[in-house]
């Protein structure tokens, strides 16, 4: 999935110069706005598999690849990349080096806030048939650069940051709703669309995915036929309700090995599997590596 990237040099090269400023080194960076992350990566990465939850991702210079499923999202320069559900993905840097490193952000979205607001704008035309996937890349509007450079640049104002982030972060969410991202969104947030049923269900899932789970129950929960549930989960997520319940399990078992010196015997029986060798096999099967192996290869990455 590719898209034209150009982009209003000089207010894209302001915004890189921002985030340079702010990652002196390659890394992941929490900022004093706790929605706001910045990233530095000084050349291509592997393909890292992990969590993505409902946010926005700017790709300010270089290049990102964010596989879901079948599918690919390609980003650059001034592209966008949104996704409206927490979806297990695999991600990875594709364009970087020591002198033009990747400079990214990513802005974590607020689901009620985003229906609320929703609630309250005047659309001039009602939601057509739009793509159900809960991702999608878009090039950044000229309003919605220069909002987010605003967040961005904010950060040279520590005081000012309680009173005007929320302010600007609520901007954001109007653009992206009124923008190129904004069928989709508000679709996901319309009251009873098959979209926002297969959310609900993700967020019981988020909370309970170490618990037994039946598909047919899930699907009640959706209030849909299970092979209704299965078709629409699938639109949604780009997976089957089996493969994002696996995704979550075998994230969570990585970060507990990871954090907590778990082993994985006893990370396996946290995140809900009984069969120690049906757990290694599935990890070794999204990692590319067993997970002793694999938590090694973890704590030596820059």
């Amino acid at each position: 999935m590719k898209n034209d990237t150009s982009m209003p040099s000089t207010a894209l090269s302001a915004l890189a110069s921002l985030v340079s400023d702010k990652t002196q080194t390659d890394g992941d960076y929490s900022t004093p706005i706790p929605e706001l992350m910045l990233y530095r990566r000084g050349a291509v990465t592997d393909p890292m598999p992990c969590i993505y939850g409902l946010g926005l991702g700017l790709a300010v210079q270089g290049g990102k690849r964010v596989t879901l499923g079948d599918e690919i999202f390609d980003y650059g320069p001034g592209q966008s990349l949104l996704n409206s559900v927490d979806l297990p993905v695999v991600s990875y840097v594709t364009k970087a080096t020591i002198e033009e490193p990747y400079l990214g952000l990513r802005l974590a979205l607020d689901a009620k806030i985003i229906a609320q607001i929703a609630a309250e704008m005047d659309f001039s035309s009602r939601i057509k048939t739009v793509s159900t996937r809960a991702m999608s890349v878009v090039q950044l509007d000229e309003g919605l650069l220069d909002a987010i450079s605003r967040l961005v640049r904010l950060l040279n104002e520590p005081d000012l940051i309680p009173l005007i982030a929320p302010l600007i972060q609520q901007e954001i969410v109007v653009r992206l709703l009124n923008g190129e991202h904004g069928p989709a969104l508000r679709y996901l947030v319309a009251s009873g669309s098959p979209s926002q049923q297969i959310a609900k269900v993700l967020t019981w899932l988020k909370l309970h995915y170490t618990e037994s789970v039946s598909m047919d129950d899930l699907a009640l929960k959706a209030h849909m036929s299970p092979s209704t549930f299965r078709q629409h989960f699938r639109a949604v997520t780009g997976m089957s309700p089996l493969q994002y319940l696996k995704n979550l399990r075998l994230q969570d078992a990585r970060q507990w090995m990871l954090n907590e010196d778990m082993d994985a015997s006893s990370a396996a029986v946290r995140v809900g599997y009984e069969s120690a060798s049906q757990f290694s096999r599935e990890y070794t099967r999204l990692f590319g590596a067993p997970p002793l192996r694999d938590i090694k290869r973890m704590r030596v990455l820059p």
